[in-house]
C-alpha cells in the first residue's frame, strides 16, 4: 500500500501494529476462556493438540514484533518531518506510565481484585522499562544502537551457561540477594517478592526486550521522508530472509539460539511442531529470529499498492486498531473480564469459570469481541488526533 502517511502517522506500521493486536486477542481469549488446556513455554507437543499449538505460535509473534515497532515509532517521533527534537522526556513518561497500568490497571483486569495474591510483572511491564532503557540510549550513533541491540538479542541466550559457569567457581547470585533480584528482572523468569500478602512475579525478563526496542530505533530512518520506498523495501526484505535462514540454520544444528532441542516427530506435522517450539520467557535468538524476521517481510508486503477495495478497507480497520494500541489492549481486557464473570454467572452459584470446548470457538469469539470493540477504538483515535488534549498521545 506503499508508506501513506497520515496526520504524522506512517499507515504500513499501523497496519502491522493493528495485525499484532488481533493475533494478541485471540491469546487472550484462550487464557480466559481455555484454561482448562494450559500451554507451557516451551510447549509440551505431547500435551498440546497441533490446533492449539499453531495458535500459541501465532500469539508469539505479537510482543517481539509490537516491542521493535515502539522502537521505530520513537524514532519517528524524535524525527518529525522538518527537524528534530528530544524523545527522552516522551520516552521516561511514557514508559512510566505503562509501569503503573501494568502494576495497577493491567493486574486488576486480569483478576478482577487489586492487589491480587500474585502482582504480575508482564509485558506491559517489559515494554515500558524497554521505553525508559531507549530514552537513555536513543543519543547514541545509530550504529552503535544497532550493533548493542544485536549483541543483545544474540548474546543473551548465553547468559544463563555463563552464570552456571561461575556458581561452579563459588560466584553464583546468593538467593534474595540483589544480584538475584537483578538476574530475575533481565534474564530469569520467577518471583522478585515471594513471601508475605502479596508476590511478585516477573512474567516478562527484561533484557532481550531492550535488545528488540533499539533494533526497532534503529531501523527507524527506513521511514523516513529521504528514504525512497523501494530502498526500504529492499532492505525489508532482506533483512526479513537473512533472519529467517539464521533462524534454519540454528535451529537444524540445534546449537545455540535455543535451549530446548528440536528432534523428528511422528509424522511431518509433528516435526514442525518440534522444530517451531521455541521458548518466549525470556525470548531466545531462535523465536526472535523468527518472528522479526517474517515481520519485516509482512512490512514489505505492505509496501506494495493495494488494489482491491475489500483489502484497502481491511487495512483502513486494521490501522484503526494499530492507531490506538494500548487504549485497544485495556479495553479489550477489561471486556473479557466483563465477558467471564458474566459468563460465569450464567452458570449459576458454583459453576466456576465458563471454557470453551474447541480452538476454533477463540478465534469465533477473538473476531467478534474486536469487531465489538473497533467502534470505541476509533472513536478514541479520531480524539487523540483531533482533541488536543496533551496525556493522549502517551496512549
Amino acid at each position: 500500500m506503499n508508506q501513506a502517511i497520515t496526520g504524522g502517522r506512517v499507515a504500513t506500521i499501523d497496519i502491522l501494529r493493528g495485525i499484532v493486536m488481533l493475533l494478541m486477542t485471540v491469546d487472550h481469549v484462550r487464557e480466559t476462556f481455555y484454561l482448562q488446556h494450559q500451554v507451557g513455554d516451551p510447549m509440551d507437543l505431547a500435551a498440546t493438540p497441533p490446533a492449539l499449538f499453531f495458535t500459541r505460535l501465532a500469539a508469539h509473534f505479537c510482543a517481539p514484533l509490537f516491542v521493535f515497532l515502539t522502537g521505530l515509532a520513537a524514532w519517528l517521533y524524535a524525527h518529525p518531518p522538518g527537524g528534530q527534537r528530544s524523545a527522552t522526556g516522551f520516552l521516561l513518561k511514557r514508559g512510566a506510565l505503562l509501569l503503573f497500568l501494568e502494576l495497577v490497571v493491567v493486574n486488576f483486569a486480569w483478576s478482577g481484585q487489586w492487589p491480587g495474591p500474585v502482582l504480575y510483572l508482564q509485558v506491559i511491564w517489559a515494554i515500558g522499562l524497554s521505553m525508559i532503557a531507549l530514552a537513555f540510549l536513543h543519543r547514541l550513533p545509530l550504529p552503535w544502537l544497532a550493533a548493542l541491540g544485536a549483541l543483545i538479542v544474540a548474546g543473551h541466550n548465553a547468559l544463563p551457561t555463563l552464570a552456571q559457569l561461575a556458581a561452579c567457581f563459588g560466584a553464583g547470585f546468593e538467593p534474595g540477594g540483589a544480584g538475584a533480584m537483578l538476574w530475575t528482572v533481565l534474564e530469569q523468569r520467577g518471583y522478585l517478592v515471594n513471601e508475605g500478602p502479596v508476590r511478585v512475579r516477573v512474567s516478562y525478563p527484561l533484557l532481550a526486550w531492550i535488545g528488540v526496542i533499539l533494533l526497532g530505533y534503529a531501523a527507524g530512518p527506513l521511514y523516513s521522508r529521504a528514504t525512497a520506498p523501494q530502498r526500504r523495501t529492499r532492505f525489508l526484505l532482506g533483512g526479513g530472509a537473512a533472519a529467517l535462514a539464521a533462524m534454519l540454520v540454528l535451529r537444524s544444528v540445534n546449537m545455540y539460539g535455543e535451549a530446548l532441542p528440536w528432534a523428528p516427530g511422528a509424522d511431518t506435522l509433528h516435526s514442525a511442531m518440534s522444530f517451531l517450539n521455541f521458548t518466549k520467557y525470556p525470548p531466545s535468538l531462535d523465536f526472535l529470529l523468527l518472528t522479526l524476521g517474517a515481520g519485516l517481510l509482512v512490512l514489505a508486503l505492505l509496501e506494495r499498492p493495494v488494489r482491491h477495495a475489500a483489502w484497502r478497507r481491511a487495512c483502513a480497520m486494521l490501522a484503526v486498531v494499530g492507531g490506538a494500541p494500548l487504549f485497544y489492549y485495556l479495553l479489550h481486557l477489561y471486556a473479557l473480564l466483563a465477558l467471564q464473570r458474566g459468563a460465569a454467572a450464567m452458570q449459576g452459584a458454583g459453576g466456576g469459570r465458563y471454557e470453551f470446548s474447541a480452538v476454533w470457538q477463540l478465534w469465533l469469539a477473538s473476531a467478534l469481541l474486536a469487531a465489538l470493540l473497533y467502534l470505541p477504538t476509533r472513536w478514541f483515535g479520531w480524539c487523540k488526533r483531533t482533541s488536543g488534549i496533551a496525556w493522549l498521545k502517551y496512549f
